[in-house]
């Protein structure tokens, strides 16, 4: 790409280190020079030193709204109106990393926007009925008002698509969501993983161990549900959540939890896990590649990007419903095939992941992508 070529870099907010904020660390690794643009920047100065390289991205008038470092995803109604105030008529080229609105900044013919897209809005599209039903929101006048709100998000959503130039997505699973939804194209680059963080182990334990926020659509509770039948396997559990007392009320002796665990515990104890237990149908699913660099299977549903990254009998097993009897079914087939499975060749094979060639391809395709483009004004 050109050097004189000036980059922006736009993400939702900067809250905390998870999987979307990877890609904006991949970015900004690579493109040094580029300013970051932001509805709201509370990161605290570890995080902004490794996402941000410690630069103050630029924040949209809802940093300084009420409550907003808390309760920013309140103001989601002001969201598009946010993203089209920021000025980015300077730069040559647009980075959007987007899960929400951040694909909507306002861009002119003369400037090369490229959306690497987590995921079409999930509350917006096709789990609207879910989100409305755990939020409880199918009847009464608050409820009319989020439909109607919802209504017109979903029309700024498709039409915002047309804004992009070129779309990635993180997985081939959210490549037929963009194709669904916005009826675009998308090139497949799977996010970065830092699987060196996460050696190999070959000496497992006698325990299996599922990690989560709990949250509705993590179906952590199906995994204790189907433990809680199988009393003789031990199960581990990481991790906080609203979710906390529905899940702790399923559980049984057999059930440990070991609640939030920071970094290096956490990779200890999927290390020495016998299996890893994921129900979720997740966009990509990085602590599911976490898991496999360490050399542990994985035991997961066959929807979304798990039915990408795992491989039947190889590097663990596919079960195709989220119920607990579909699970109980899927640890038992674990064990009957449990002296197949190779921890070094999962772990070596999990190495495709890496944070090195994720961003040597996304280099390469913006590279690409801004010859073309500006080699045609």
């Amino acid at each position: 790409m050109q050097s004189n070529l000036k980059t922006a870099i736009v993400h939702e907010w900067l809250v905390n280190y998870a999987g979307s904020e990877r890609v904006v660390e991949s970015f900004t690794n690579i493109w040094k020079e580029a300013d970051v643009f932001t509805l709201v920047d509370f990161l605290n100065q570890q995080e902004r030193n490794t996402i941000v390289k410690g630069k103050i991205p630029k924040t949209s008038f809802i940093q300084k709204l009420p409550f907003a470092e808390k309760h920013h995803r309140s103001y989601l109604p002001l969201f598009p109106l946010a993203i089209e105030q920021f000025d980015l008529s300077d730069y040559n080229v647009i980075l959007s990393s987007a899960h929400a609105v951040s694909k909507g900044v306002i861009t002119s013919s003369q400037q090369l926007h490229i959306s690497y897209c987590h995921t079409p809005m999930r509350y917006a599209w096709d789990f609207t009925h879910q989100y409305l039903k755990e939020s409880n929101l199918q009847k009464g006048i608050k409820a009319a008002i989020v439909k109607l709100f919802l209504h017109y998000l979903r029309i700024w959503d498709y039409t915002t698509a047309n804004r992009v130039d070129y779309f990635i997505a993180n997985s081939k699973y959210i490549a037929k969501r963009i194709k669904k939804i916005y009826n675009k194209d998308a090139e497949v680059i799977y996010p970065p993983v830092d699987t060196k963080l996460f050696p190999c182990e070959i000496n497992k334990e006698n325990y299996y161990v599922t990690a989560s926020r709990f949250v509705p659509y993590k179906r952590i509770d199906l995994i204790v549900e189907a433990f809680a039948k199988m009393p003789d396997k031990k199960l581990l559990v990481i991790g906080e959540g609203p979710e906390k007392e529905k899940i702790y009320s399923k559980a049984k002796a057999n059930i440990e939890f070991l609640g939030y665990q920071e970094g290096a515990e956490l990779k200890k104890y999927m290390q020495k896990a016998k299996a890893f237990i994921f129900a979720a149908e997740e966009d990509f699913g990085i602590i599911v590649v976490e898991a496999l660099a360490c050399g542990t299977p994985v035991i997961a549903l066959r929807k979304g990007g798990t039915a990408e990254t795992i491989v039947h009998l190889q590097n663990g097993i596919h079960f195709n419903e989220q119920t607990s009897d579909a699970i109980i079914n899927a640890v038992n087939e674990f064990e009957k095939n449990e002296q197949h499975f190779d921890s070094l060749s999962i772990s070596a094979a999990a190495a495709q992941f890496e944070r090195s060639i994720f961003e040597k391809k996304i280099l390469e395709f913006v590279t690409q992508r801004a010859e073309t483009f500006f080699n045609q004004l």
